[in-house]
């Protein structure tokens, strides 16, 4: 196939799957836009037409945002529609390798993370591009962190990618590690842990490595031995080396154990805090966070107890 060839193919990969997605629902393009309407989401029967016929495709923030509800509605994987948009289109003339920071330069003191990542080996993380991640994590009644589930979208740059790399911060040494286990879409390698120094990093490595321009969903999951489960600093980071289309972080607290304030900020790489918003957890104790376009930097939630 000629490269114009191989970027037409790619181009019909979201309509044909959307439209494959659509009709497997018994859903009408009306019933669609209702059930995102009842999650509080506006696309137009016009939009959801258009997307399915590939005259145009979700490219602004709220749209994409829009995307990940759909994939609810249609009963199809998270992530399966967005990953085939592919990454974030380049902005001005700078690219996603240019952009790209290595894993250190995300921690204050690099150097007991440097340490850690030479037991290791991660050397096709950077093969590949990140399209969405999204975390869950359950805060026990106790206000201790119970599990944290991690689902990562990403499409190989180069051929051979067959890893990618998990680094996890306890924040407060002393606290037990978690154990971490894969999903059906991967296998956990080399794990590597400083309790001195609270991190733990481990190999996530694909069911079989991709040829670039391939896609593939990354699963796993870290549980916090308990009860009683040991309480962390009330916040929760994700950091970003390369920029990334959809960061979605759902929290889940126990219902009669709810925080009294909660809110989403920004760490930019000059660690300067930035974009405070306040987020309201619902009575059932979920609430969520979300990022478009973002990196590289560092997303956080944090919240606050009753005293």
């Amino acid at each position: 196939m000629t490269a114009a060839g191989s970027e037409s193919a790619a181009a019909d990969a979201f309509p044909a799957a959307l439209r494959s997605a659509i009709q497997a629902s018994g859903l009408s393009l009306d019933r669609i836009q209702y059930r995102l309407r009842a999650r509080g989401v506006s696309i137009s029967v016009t939009a959801l037409s258009y997307w399915q016929s590939g005259r145009r495709r979700p490219e602004r923030a709220e749209s994409l945002a829009a995307l990940g509800h759909l994939e609810d509605v249609l009963g199809v994987a998270t992530g399966s529609l967005i990953a085939l948009l592919g990454p974030p289109r380049p902005r001005g003339r700078v690219n996603r390798e240019s952009s790209r920071l290595t894993v250190e330069a995300l921690w204050g003191n690099s150097e007991p993370v440097s340490h850690l990542l030479r037991r290791i080996d991660y050397t096709t993380d950077t093969a590949l591009a990140k399209l969405s991640q999204h975390d869950k994590i359950e805060i026990a009644g106790n206000r201790g962190e119970k599990a944290i589930s991690i689902r990562q979208v990403f499409r190989a740059e180069r051929d051979g990618a067959d890893r990618t790399l998990m680094v996890y911060d306890l924040e407060l040494p002393g606290r037990p590690f978690p154990e971490i286990t894969a999903g059906d879409t991967c296998r956990i390698g080399r794990v590597a842990q400083d309790p001195s120094a609270g991190l733990m990093a481990a190999e996530i490595l694909l069911d079989q490595p991709l040829n670039r321009g391939e896609t593939t969903i990354v699963d796993y999951v870290l549980r916090h031995p308990g009860p009683p489960y040991s309480r962390g600093d009330d916040s929760y980071c994700r950091k970003f080396t390369s920029p990334v289309r959809e960061f979605v972080l759902e929290l889940r607290f126990d219902p009669a154990a709810l925080p009294v304030y909660l809110e989403q900020y920004t760490v930019d790489t000059d660690e300067q805090v930035t974009n405070r918003r306040k987020l309201e957890p619902r009575a059932d104790g979920r609430a969520h966070a979300i990022a478009l376009d973002f990196g590289p930097g560092i997303q956080c939630v944090r919240w606050e107890w009753p005293d």
